[in-house]
């Protein structure tokens, strides 16, 4: 499964499958055209309330993901178009935040390598498939 991550402001690649938007608002200054994206997700977006109370402060940023991924538990449905798309092949994230590293794409990502992992993680303990998701990271 090939899951990545990807500012928006970066160019777009022919690896990068098919391109989600994670954000619940456009970045800035891009043209929809540039962006080139299989689909604009907004509901497995952080919420407003937790997206403003963040803020992209870096000592917030264990609770955030800590709140970012209860939220997401709470919404299969939204989630689904990127189960499937991963079926299908390569999927990109695509984030409008500065951080390469403490954004909801990369919770996002973390997320759905533990949830949708492939049967060969499937029955490991939970422990043990966070740290094979982990492992898998694109760098």
């Amino acid at each position: 499964m090939t899951l990545q991550i990807k500012r928006a402001y970066e160019p777009v690649a022919a690896e990068d499958g098919e391109r989600y938007l994670v954000d619940r608002l456009w970045p800035r200054g891009v043209r929809k055209e540039a962006l080139a994206l299989t689909g604009w997700l907004k509901d497995v977006a952080p919420s407003d309330a937790l997206r403003r109370w963040f803020g992209h402060r870096p000592e917030r940023w264990a609770e955030f993901r800590r709140r970012y991924r209860a939220e997401l538990r709470t919404k299969p449905e939204a989630l689904r178009p990127l189960a499937e798309a991963l079926r299908r092949g390569p999927v990109t994230l695509v984030y409008g935040a500065r951080d390469p590293e403490c954004n909801q794409a990369a919770v996002l990502r973390e997320f759905l390598l533990e949830t949708q992992a492939p049967s060969t993680a499937a029955g490991l303990p939970a422990g043990r498939r966070r740290r094979a998701a982990t492992e898998n990271k694109n760098p």
